[in-house]
């Protein structure tokens, strides 16, 4: 068993069905392929249709899974129910909702327009209670119990982010409707929890995030006190856990997955670590001085 092989045992999401936002792509094509390793059924959405069904297809094939795709713009209420509603039609109920899609971008704050901070907030935020409150409403009118919501955060929504303000702003947000819900809604028997992943390298947002000739420059592994970037599986071992029965006690968490990236920048003196074992005696030496004065 390593890191890179799936950790829950066969079966053990058999029968729940799955929505997962963004799931045509990177991360949430990830976790989607081994939510249906396990049994279950997904749901991928967003809004370019052809990338979803490519996607569903190709997982299918290779899992034997049913996967739904459904185009849908979370930042718009009406077609999140739509989606909800199709989902029902399909497979007669919805057990877990997992907000994954996302938008971001590196730039100074000031470079921003107004529209292109609205752009970031609406997927981040707004996608995320759209899609929260309609299932929760779904779920409560029906008295449905048992069912999950996970959120995919960041670590910079507790400790802020220079240029990524949208995303830090919205990512924020999520994070404090998790822990709400969490109080609110565990009476009607509905778990939200959250990850904040470190750097899981993905097509796409990668090459947006530390694009061309900056990748080697500011290689996001050398923040990682492990010295590498996560696994995909590593992530997906983490959301079907708190999205089974296992985690069944665990509720208004964020789960942390990153190798101690934020730790290592969040620590005062943390950039010591490049000091040379010479210098740390040259530094020992100067301390005693000190103390005996």
């Amino acid at each position: 068993m390593n890191n890179t092989e799936g950790m829950l045992k066969e079966g053990s999401l058999k029968d729940r069905t799955i929505i997962i936002t963004g799931g045509g792509t990177g991360l949430g094509k990830s976790m989607s392929r081994y939510f249906l390793q396990l049994g279950a059924n997904v749901v991928i959405t967003s809004r370019k249709l052809d990338v979803l069904q490519a996607t569903a297809d190709e997982l299918m094939k290779e899992t034997g899974g049913q996967v739904l795709a459904v185009q849908c713009d979370v930042r718009k209420y009406l077609e999140v129910e739509k989606m909800v509603e199709a989902t029902v039609a399909k497979f007669g109920k919805v057990d877990t909702l997992l907000n994954n899609a996302a938008g971001n971008f590196i730039s100074p704050t000031e470079r921003l327009s107004a529209r292109a901070f609205d752009t970031i907030v609406d997927i981040v935020l707004r996608g995320s209670y759209n899609c929260t409150l309609a299932l929760g409403k779904h779920w409560i009118k029906e008295k449905q119990t048992n069912k999950t919501i996970l959120s995919i955060v960041t670590t910079y929504a507790w400790t802020g982010s220079a240029y990524v303000v949208p995303s830090a702003c919205a990512k924020a947000g999520v994070l404090a409707m998790t822990r709400s819900l969490a109080v609110e809604w565990a009476r009607y028997g509905i778990r939200t929890n959250a990850i904040a992943p470190g750097p899981f390298p993905t097509k796409g947002a990668w090459d947006r995030l530390v694009p061309g000739e900056f990748r080697e420059k500011f290689d996001l592994k050398n923040r990682v006190p492990l010295g590498r970037v996560g696994e995909h599986q590593e992530l997906c071992n983490l959301a079907a856990y708190l999205i089974s029965d296992y985690s069944g006690y665990i509720n208004g968490d964020v789960i942390t997955i990153d190798g101690g990236e934020w730790l290592q920048g969040a620590g005062e003196f943390n950039m010591f670590g490049e000091i040379t074992q010479e210098q740390w005696d040259a530094i020992e030496v100067m301390v005693r001085g000190a103390k005996s004065e």
